[in-house]
């Protein structure tokens, strides 16, 4: 089990009171599935398709136990460095949502404030293979896989939109 801490002082807390319509939502790629999904996923790995961690799958180019057991990517520095270089007057890093339990459907309107919704364009990044695999072996339903799983993003940034593109080239 791992636990990541941090403390920040009260006037940097990123709450995203100042995230407006037009800002930009930046996905961060995950490198597999992270903290979420892991019931499913093993139901899905172990009883449905009847794989032990030793079986080697050509889909997603390795063992099943490595895939499982991928390491959750830590954002910490990334998200720093781009704090400390784009909030230094005016907050143009405005919210961050981290992709676990909920997945995109629940995790990204906690950082949203009332008069705000996302638009996530599917198919606008490289999802992982081990999502589309056991969608389809699985037969779990699009809302469900979005809902359950990071489905390849594990950190949302949501940033002014002027200054996207080079948050992103960053």
């Amino acid at each position: 089990v791992g636990t990541i801490i941090g403390i920040v002082e009260r006037q940097k807390i990123l709450t995203g009171n100042n995230i407006k319509p037009g800002d930009c939502v930046i996905g961060l790629a995950s490198v597999g599935l992270h903290t979420n999904g892991y019931s499913l996923a093993r139901k899905i790995m172990f009883e449905v398709c009847g794989y032990s961690a030793d079986d080697s799958v050509d889909e997603l180019g390795t063992t099943v136990g490595d895939e499982l057991l991928k390491s959750h990517k830590s954002y910490v520095r990334s998200i720093l460095n781009l704090i400390e270089k784009f909030n230094t007057d005016e907050p143009k890093i405005k919210g961050l949502a981290h992709i676990t339990g909920g997945g995109l459907l629940d995790n990204v309107p906690r950082i949203l404030p009332e008069n705000c919704d996302a638009v996530i364009e599917k198919g606008s990044w490289n999802m992982l293979p081990i999502f589309p695999f056991m969608q389809e072996k699985g037969n779990v339903a699009e809302d469900e896989m979005y809902r359950v799983f990071n489905m390849g993003i594990g950190m949302v940034v949501v940033v002014s939109a002027d200054h996207a593109h080079q948050i992103v080239s960053e």
